[in-house]
């Protein structure tokens, strides 16, 4: 009797440090969502500026928020508090094909969707009726290449090819396995120095050193760090008492997660397509969702920016569509997106987060030329 009621015990504190992971989870992207609506962060709109207009500033915010992620992540493994490698994003298997053919379909989706998934959430937050179809559109092309006809395409081809490293693909247990040094002190150095390298590239020209720079790169990549901090650290269960394995409570993949926005929008569908199925629970990500949404709309009505916004013909939605649908199929292939792949699997220092980045920022520029030469040829 004592045994089962220690288990019952131990049931009960892991509902209750659940809760609290989710409740963090949703206020952090609260957070996000209303730095983002408030300094218009947006990886799309920051390449779309330096090719349109020569303007580096958004992009410069979006690296610092990369360099403050790094650093916070980096710091967090030097203290022994998290390891890359019980992420998602550095594992010893690099799927190098899923990340950059998914990161390019994602890439040029976001183009054709006028924005990644957690732009148009934010957007959506602010009054956007085309940002709800994209966001309806996204969630089911990622669910079904989660668990449907996508992900059987998925499995038998771009994924079958990987390669597989004598360590996780984490650039500092690469190099410590290597070098044999140890890896919390490797990490530590290596995100140190990428980090303060990156932040000294936004310093440079003075359009990297205004306040609403600063206050969004800092905000986003904070927000980052918090929630791998919350995951990973809070969230970490050496032995769960029904299982007896470690896991990580109150995430999708059992391994600790920070903001991600396209399998979580899959997830949120699931659970409400299923909502009676007790099977179906909440896990940080998909309280992220409406998280954001919550942050950019209070935002938008507190500055007074909230519109209604919808579609000027039928070619504006099929495009969005055709984006959406990019976007959903190729951020499950490529392990996630611009704030998946872009913001947290990139503070890892992985390498398939940088292959992913590689072509997120590729097929962002062919779709960008792509509505060029259209424009050109009308």
């Amino acid at each position: 009797m004592s045994t089962v009621h220690n288990v019952r015990m131990q049931e009960t504190e892991l509902q209750s440090l659940t809760h609290l992971l989710l409740l963090g989870a949703f206020a952090l992207s609260v957070a996000f969502g209303a730095l983002a609506q408030r300094f218009h962060f947006c990886t799309m709109g920051a390449i779309a500026d330096v090719v349109t207009m020569g303007d580096w500033s958004r992009m410069r915010m979006w690296v610092l928020a990369i360099a403050v992620a790094q650093i916070g992540f980096s710091s967090m493994v030097g203290l022994g508090w998290v390891q890359a490698q019980r992420s998602i994003y550095a594992s010893s298997q690099l799927l190098w094909l899923s990340s950059l053919l998914g990161g390019a379909l994602f890439g040029f989706g976001m183009v054709l969707a006028s924005g990644c998934g957690s732009k148009n959430l934010v957007r959506l937050g602010a009054g956007s009726l085309k940002s709800l179809v994209v966001v309806l559109a996204l969630g089911v092309s990622a669910l079904a290449t989660l668990r449907g006809i996508g992900a059987v395409l998925r499995v038998a081809t771009v994924d079958r090819l990987t390669l597989a490293l004598p360590s996780g693909q984490d650039l500092p247990s690469l190099l410590a396995n290597w070098l044999a040094l140890p890896v919390p002190s490797t990490a530590l150095c290596l995100g140190l120095a990428s980090g303060l390298g990156l932040m000294a590239w936004v310093l440079r020209q003075a359009e990297g050193r205004r306040a609403e720079v600063w206050l969004g790169g800092l905000g986003i990549g904070g927000v980052i760090v918090a929630l791998w901090y919350l995951s990973g650290q809070v969230g970490h269960v050496l032995e769960h008492p029904l299982t007896l394995e470690e896991t990580f409570l109150a995430t999708n993949s059992h391994r600790m997660e920070a903001l991600s926005t396209v399998a979580p929008l899959g997830y949120v569908l699931d659970w409400l397509l299923y909502f009676s199925d007790s099977s179906k629970v909440l896990s940080m990500g998909m309280v992220s969702v409406p998280g954001v949404l919550a942050g950019s709309f209070i935002t938008a009505k507190l500055s007074h920016s909230f519109r209604w916004e919808g579609f000027a013909n039928a070619e504006d939605l099929a495009q969005h569509l055709l984006g959406a649908v990019l976007m959903g199929f190729g951020g499950v292939v490529a392990l996630g997106c611009t704030v998946g792949q872009g913001l947290s699997g990139i503070s890892t220092l992985s390498l398939g987060s940088m292959l992913a980045l590689l072509g997120i920022v590729s097929g962002a520029l062919a779709a960008l030329r792509y509505q060029y030469w259209r424009m050109e040829s009308i």
